[in-house]
């Protein structure tokens, strides 16, 4: 803005500062407004960046760390949280610990956005998720009326005891709302920003397909594949300056073994699809630079075995 003010020395009388508004040489005010043209690159820097929303994974149970089970779910969650725009961030195992569960759930609720935990709500005495997690949020432990009404009729309809180990499985932590179980009734939960669910993974993905509409993701990262026929060694430094180039963008290197032919699926991903586009040009050229075409990829590695570092 620029004000502009005029006063006649004449017109000010000391002993009255506003004797100058009433005198006809006085010009009180006039206001322009200075309109400012913002280039477009400076523009472009300062718009939004990308709402990222973040997402753990605490995986519960001894089974689990012994090698005895092994884990499905992260995968399954990190390609589909990935489709509705949550980045999984984090994968923590823990065993059936009361206070590694307790503060591996403080931890990670604080620093994500979502944090999903699976295993550890069945009917055994090891199954103690639960309580931990009711605690963790300072919580008390009802037998949720709800819980106890699907079980009920679900055993009541498969003819099996509903017994007293069984019915810990309605055990749910005050405040938390049931996550549905279609595949075999007892509910998972959430509270606050924690969804607990089984760990069996068809039943943990049925319980995910119930809650997924309930998510609120951000924008999707968008990836480019690029079938390098040489060992990752080769390529390291060129992709180590490319990525140096462009820090907004997420480059992988994944060896493997194809028709014992070695070779690295480069795999680049972000938000910006320019930036994105444009190393994804640089990293063709590091392997141009070999002596070698890069390729398209078949089926971002599928039929491919991973292979040694090179």
């Amino acid at each position: 803005m620029i004000a502009l003010i005029i006063v006649s020395p004449a017109a000010v009388d000391t002993a009255d500062p506003e004797s100058c508004f009433h005198d006809p040489v006085f010009i009180f005010c006039i206001v322009m407004p200075i309109m400012t043209e913002i280039p477009v690159a400076d523009a472009a820097r300062t718009a939004a960046p990308p709402k990222l929303v973040t997402a753990a994974l605490l995986i519960i149970g001894n089974e689990i760390l012994s090698g005895r089970t092994k884990d499905a779910n992260l995968a399954f969650l990190g390609e589909n949280l990935n489709e509705i725009g949550i980045q999984m961030s984090e994968c923590r195992v823990v065993r059936d610990d009361e206070a590694d569960i307790i503060a591996a759930v403080r931890a990670l609720s604080d620093r994500y956005d979502y944090v999903f935990t699976t295993g550890g709500i069945g009917p055994t005495h090891d199954d103690i998720t639960c309580s931990c997690i009711a605690k963790a949020f300072g919580a008390d432990v009802i037998r949720h009326p709800e819980a106890m009404r699907l079980l009920t009729a679900h055993y009541q309809k498969t003819g099996v005891e509903f017994n007293a180990m069984r019915q810990r499985m309605a055990n749910i932590p005050v405040g938390a709302e049931l996550i549905d179980n279609p595949v075999s009734v007892a509910p998972g939960f959430r509270i606050a920003n924690v969804y607990v669910m089984a760990g069996v993974p068809r039943i943990m993905q049925g319980m995910f397909d119930e809650l997924r509409q309930s998510l609120s993701g951000g924008e999707k990262k968008t990836a480019i594949s690029i079938l390098c026929p040489l060992g990752e060694g080769v390529v390291a430094a060129g992709l180590q300056a490319v990525q140096e180039r462009y820090p907004d963008i997420d480059i992988g290197s994944y060896p493997f073994f194809r028709m014992g032919q070695i070779g690295t699926n480069l795999v680049l991903r972000g938000f910006d699809l320019a930036a994105l586009a444009r190393a994804a040009d640089e990293v063709r050229e590091v392997v141009r630079a070999q002596g070698v075409e890069p390729e398209d990829p078949v089926d971002d590695g599928a039929a491919m075995d991973p292979g040694p570092k090179s």
